[in-house]
């Protein structure tokens, strides 16, 4: 027989026994279907770490420290953290020797030692308190992906001049009328226009935390001069910090030493580095070749693959459970296939006598159980689809809170995952369906045409 007439015959057999046929087929429609969509909670689960991580800061970055014998600090949110130790390693100081090498690892797009202050700025007579004040090499900026929302980066020659993150131009205030800034609203001046005044006193600005006593201490005054705002106020580092070059933080910091009579080690080495790694899947690679040369790192990337690692154990559970569902459709498509052996067994030693191939036999059962699995698989993946858009729609809410995901869908079904359960379901037929079609090639055909 030709493969157009086993298939066809296949399809008229099926069509006789419409009953067992759909239920058979229900069975696969449950199984892949449950599989999908507990899959898709598997991977709307990872969605949504990465997307609450994303609003924590860039997946790009690994922030490097100098100490801790070439550790890992994995920040879990709620100002937890995590150290994981990298043995063995020898303490390193970082400096520009070590920045040189940590450039020439694979994957590394662009690195930048980090010197952090804090500083109280003051504009047309509106102050803003303790702002985190970040030195960097201003010509690597745009390699970390940093971009302007307004005026211009930073530039090599910038040392009297502020990049303001996002949210800053927010947080001045009027001390003659607020306490302190809402973090609301519009901002009350204009960061690129007018000079800005600076200085490490927090109280700097501010009649209302003026310090009368005769041992306040004398901070130096900085006039500076805004070039431009960030971009991206969804992540912290781009919307809580100011940049600044380099050079004038760390002169910044030696003067605030040099007022609070605390020494200052030029060559402690930098206190931080900031790394930029261009492809996210190297992040983890880069964090462990600098935690070899003795520093620690900090990357946002660390927290995704630990939540990552999480929410595949809770797939495997969930995709377990469809799988069993699978495995009774399975048991359903075989009773399927046996039963019809028995009632077709003198159509079989029919078959046979005229001279039928045992080979084709076989494929006539095997068809029939393919198309038993593939119509079950593709039935369930429409079913699922419908499942994952109410899961996105009306329980998205109740279901986040419950998993504690913060993912804007909670089911998530990639473009493979319906191709390779449609794959699998009819693979899932053909085998369940292999037993009785070798059933049916070894029966006899004179025991088949006496059989009543």
């Amino acid at each position: 027989m030709s493969s157009f007439d086993i298939m066809s015959l296949s399809f008229r057999n099926l069509l006789r026994r419409k009953t067992r046929t759909v239920l058979a087929v229900i069975g696969v429609v449950i199984g892949i279907c449950a599989i999908i969509v507990m899959m898709s909670i598997g991977f709307g689960l990872q969605e949504g770490f990465r997307a609450s991580l994303e609003s924590w800061g860039n997946l790009h970055l690994v922030t490097v420290y100098q100490g801790g014998g070439g550790g890992s600090i994995v920040y879990m949110g709620g100002g937890r953290g995590v150290m994981t130790s990298q043995g063995g390693a020898e303490q390193t100081k970082l400096d520009d020797k070590t920045i040189a090498k940590i450039e020439k690892i694979t994957g590394v797009t662009a690195v930048t030692p980090r010197e952090t202050a804090y500083l109280s700025f003051v504009l047309d007579g509106f102050v803003s308190s303790g702002v985190s004040v970040v030195g960097v090499r201003p010509e690597v900026l745009e390699k970390f992906n940093y971009k302007v929302q307004t005026g211009a980066m930073l530039k090599q020659s910038d040392k009297e001049s502020i990049l303001f993150g996002n949210q800053i131009p927010v947080t001045f205030f009027n001390p003659r009328k607020t306490w302190g800034s809402s973090y609301s609203g519009e901002p009350l001046v204009d960061v690129m226009n007018g000079k800005i005044s600076a200085s490490a006193d927090w109280s700097y600005g501010n009649p209302q935390y003026r310090n009368e006593e005769e041992n306040k201490i004398e901070y130096p005054e900085y006039t500076f001069r805004g070039v431009g705002v960030l971009d991206n106020p969804s992540d912290y580092d781009t919307a809580y910090n100011v940049y600044m070059h380099i050079d004038t933080v760390k002169k910044i910091n030696e003067d605030t030493a040099r007022a609070e009579k605390r020494n200052y080690d030029r060559n402690a080495g930098y206190q931080q580095a900031m790394v930029y790694v261009g492809d996210i899947e190297q992040v983890g690679a880069v964090s462990d070749a600098i935690r070899e040369m003795g520093l620690q790192t900090n990357s946002l990337n660390d927290a995704l693959e630990m939540m990552k690692g999480q929410a595949r154990m809770i797939q495997a559970v969930l995709g377990g459970i469809g799988a069993v569902s699978l495995l009774v459709a399975a048991l359903g498509i075989t009773n399927t296939m046996i039963m019809s052996i028995y009632e077709r067994t003198k159509e079989i030693g029919i078959m046979k006598v005229i001279g039928a191939n045992l080979p084709d036999i076989r494929k006539l059962f095997l068809v029939e159980a393919a198309f038993i699995g593939f119509a079950g698989g593709l039935v369930g993946i429409g079913l699922s689809y419908a499942v994952s858009a109410v899961m996105n729609t009306a329980l998205s809410t109740l279901i986040s809170n419950a998993i504690g995901s913060g993912a804007d869908r909670i089911s998530l079904i990639p473009l493979w995952l319906p191709a390779v359960s449609l794959a699998f379901s009819t693979v899932i037929g053909v085998l369940a369906g292999y037993s009785p079609a070798r059933r049916a090639m070894n029966l006899s055909a004179l025991e088949s045409i006496r059989n009543e």
